[in-house]
């Protein structure tokens, strides 16, 4: 039933981002559980050939969404929420994901996907939102917690805080970026284990990991790069905590050879077992 809360999250195993310059990379790699696409760059009608052969294979592909607005003060898009909903009945998906982010107000696009206001009065309108995202989806719904380019002066709660009433509220899923919360450590000087230790890690659906590159004194979550033994050291410190249902590598451009994302994914897999 669409919008139902699920007390249990499937489960995935390791996976990676499926993207259309290393989709051939994607189907030959050994070892991928899942994949994540991101929604807007699907057509359901037309789903890419690879993504079809990995569904054949039984791989569960995951849509990814990045543009949704789901933070902001005025209700999803309509026609948004519609394409979510025909990516996964296309790709029969165990469910959906997005970001806990600000998108856009008044028709203007901020480019980016920026904090929301961690306020009481924010936090029932976004439960409204994610009340009628839930209404519209086939599937369950995930939330992405963000990289943070700065916080709002009037921020009430921790972003883990805000997310665990939020998902007290709405029975929503967790996705727990593991790279974002490093890159909110070392930009904002948020620890990321007091992070994990306030998370609702009960409601976690998967994980992002990801790498990207330091630069004047600040961390870039770039998706680009060989991940870090500090994001590494998130990830195994969430495993820790709980049994990860997935965890999934991003790398969105300057793609390396198959070799070197095969490397990656199993130092992903040394990290959930050191602290497993």
């Amino acid at each position: 039933m669409a919008g139902a809360v699920v007390a249990e999250h499937a489960t995935l195993g390791v996976g990676i981002g499926w993207r259309p310059e290393i989709d051939l990379t994607v189907e030959r790699l050994p070892g991928i559980d899942f994949v994540e696409v991101i929604a807007e760059n699907v057509h359901p009608d037309r789903l890419p050939e690879s993504l079809r052969v990995l569904r054949a294979r039984g791989v569960p592909v995951i849509p990814h969404g990045v543009g949704l607005g789901i933070g902001g003060a005025e209700p999803p898009d309509p026609r948004r929420l519609a394409h979510l909903a025909d990516c996964a009945r296309a790709l029969e998906a165990p469910l959906v994901s997005e970001h806990l982010a600000f998108v856009r107000a008044g028709g203007m696009e901020a480019g980016h996907l920026l904090p929301v206001p961690r306020t009481r009065q924010a936090l029932s309108v976004i439960a409204e939102n994610v009340r009628r995202a839930q209404e519209a989806l086939p599937v369950p719904l995930a939330l992405e917690n963000v990289a943070a380019l700065f916080g709002w002066p009037e921020d009430e709660m921790t972003e883990a805080a805000f997310l665990g009433e939020l998902v007290e509220m709405t029975g929503v899923g967790l996705l727990v970026d593991v790279a974002n919360l490093y890159t909110n450590q070392v930009n904002l000087g948020l620890s990321a284990t007091a992070a994990l230790d306030g998370l609702p890690l009960a409601e976690l659906a998967y994980v992002h990991v990801a790498g990207g590159h330091s630069r004047d004194g600040l961390w870039h979550d770039t998706h680009t790069a060989h991940v870090p033994d500090d994001v590494l050291e998130i990830l195994s410190e969430l495993c820790a905590r709980v049994d990860p249902p997935g965890v999934l590598l991003e790398w969105d451009d300057d793609y390396p050879s198959d070799g070197a994302l095969e490397g990656e994914m199993a130092r992903i897999r040394g990290a959930m077992a050191s602290r497993a």
